[in-house]
């Protein structure tokens, strides 16, 4: 027990407990928050269940507190995950305030959900962010029997975002990037199983082995695909975008001692990352001046550059690979780069088979839904990475790859369906990415037309709003921005 954490067993004084200001202590060895907000208080575990930040840290606003790292989201009632990318809820203590102290009394038991019969049979196709999620929450709330979750992969679901982050660094194991299952035991889970047609008619679906699952309520999950360039050799690179395609590139990599990064993406420029934290020698071939400037502007790609410079990376910015063959990279600058490695992070393409199959409106490369992301046939939706939602601001639609927003999305549709209702998704895409332990996240979406700088970029520690003509978006890093970026994900969805 740390001597500066107060134990909770015996209290602290109630005039130091702030309104909205968290006080972390101990509880029977356990890290525990205690919050005042109102006229209530809350006892909670400290520690955010997605990746262990500190919750005392954290932002309470709108009877939740908010992780500092990456905006997961936990009901200040009974510790609830309400928010993506966290899924398992938070432990919740019996609490007192009596003689001017504030005690914890003792934990209080994980409600039991109790089972709702219901005759819908509710189908959900891919097993990323907004698949899980979506039956996780059923799940949760004892629908689970109605719930059947496909997935084409042989894999049980699991966190993507780990593909090119934690476990190709090695601070993951294979195990620890599987998701929660807290939900899902009484979800039906197929996974290695492709759905190959929908009959809207008849309302079934049909597998590659000639099995029909019917449903009352389809949700495409289907996510992205990687686009594999075409070139002389391409076949040799290793594309990133599965747990499968991780495990082949980190056996790749335990022998390799150079390595060429196709694409300065924040994939591309996750890998590189990870590379050179297991001393391989890596050189980025991109188009473009800057890396990610079409999207944050020129001087944080200038900035995260510059990190991967001071590391070793190699650019050759640009440019792009003619081909790949004997071991050799060959730029269309006529640049001859030997390699043992070739990774292809050149973007991806969204799964939308099926929605043609299905005869449903397409758009912006997605599946065309309305606010409440249901698709123009009433018994389908669409969530995550295929779904083209609409922007009032502009009259366009929006298409997001993020896998917080997807997760998001899921969770925002299991209320719907859990309540009866039909109500616009609003919630401001929010991602994050990090390199050599820098941290960057980033809150709603704008091209960066109009450009406004607080802080120091080159030196790492600063804020940039952008604006055009559809929203706004803010990038923070190196200093505690969670109050600035809730101010900006209320701004997106107020224009919602």
């Amino acid at each position: 027990m740390s001597d500066d954490k107060p134990d909770l067993a015996k209290g602290v004084k109630a005039k130091d407990l702030r309104e909205a200001s968290p006080i972390i202590g101990f509880y029977e060895g356990q890290e525990v928050i205690l919050i005042r907000h109102g006229r209530e208080l809350s006892a909670l575990s400290a520690k955010c269940t997605h990746l262990g930040a500190s919750l005392d840290k954290g932002l309470v606003v709108e009877g939740q507190v908010r992780c500092p790292w990456h905006h997961a989201r936990f009901s200040l009632a009974d510790g609830t995950a309400e928010g993506g990318p966290a899924i398992q809820s938070l432990s919740c203590f019996r609490v007192e305030e009596t003689d001017g102290l504030i005690r914890v009394l003792g934990k209080k038991a994980a409600p039991s959900p109790k089972s709702k019969a219901n005759a819908e049979r509710i189908v959900i196709v891919g097993t990323g962010a907004g698949g899980h999620s979506l039956a996780a929450a059923l799940g949760r709330a004892g629908r689970g029997a109605d719930v059947t979750l496909i997935g084409a992969e042989p894999d049980a679901p699991y966190d993507r975002t780990f593909c090119s982050k934690q476990y190709l660094q090695g601070g993951k194991s294979r195990d620890e990037c599987f998701l929660p299952a807290e939900g899902l035991d009484q979800v039906k889970i197929r996974t290695g199983t492709e759905i190959t047609g929908v009959d809207v008619q008849s309302r079934e679906l049909e597998t590659a082995q000639g099995e029909r699952i019917g449903y009352d309520r389809l949700v495409l999950a289907t996510g992205a695909s990687p686009k594999r360039p075409d070139f002389p050799g391409a076949e040799q690179g290793h594309l990133l975008r599965s747990l499968a395609d991780a495990d082949a590139f980190i056996a790749a990599a335990t022998t390799a001692r150079t390595a060429v990064v196709l694409g300065a993406s924040f994939i591309g420029l996750e890998v590189a990352a990870a590379l050179r934290s297991r001393g391989i020698e890596v050189t980025v071939v991109a188009q473009g001046t800057l890396p990610l400037a079409r999207i944050l502007g020129d001087e944080a790609g200038r900035h995260i550059m510059n990190l991967h410079i001071d590391k070793g990376v190699r650019f050759r910015m640009g440019e792009t690979v003619a081909s790949f063959e004997d071991g050799t990279v060959v730029t269309d600058a006529g640049a001859r780069i030997p390699t043992d490695l070739l990774v292809l992070g050149t973007g991806v393409a969204p799964r939308v088979g099926l929605a043609e199959a299905a005869g449903l409106d397409l758009a912006e490369g997605g599946v065309a839904v309305d606010a409440t992301l249901r698709s123009s046939d009433p018994a389908i939706w669409a969530i995550g990475d295929i779904a083209a939602v609409p922007v009032p601001l502009s009259g366009q639609r929006q298409r997001i790859e993020h896998w917080v927003h997807a997760q998001r999305m899921g969770e925002h549709l299991a209320q719907d369906f859990l309540a009866g209702t039909a109500t616009p998704f609003r919630a401001a895409p929010f991602f994050w990415t990090g390199f050599y332990g820098k941290q960057f996240r980033y809150v709603g979406h704008a091209r960066p037309e109009q450009v406004e700088v607080d802080g120091d970029v080159q030196g790492g520690t600063f804020a940039i709003r952008y604006r055009d003509a559809s929203g706004s978006a803010l990038l923070t890093s190196g200093r505690d921005m969670l109050a600035l970026e809730d101010e900006q994900a209320r701004e997106v969805a107020a224009r919602s």
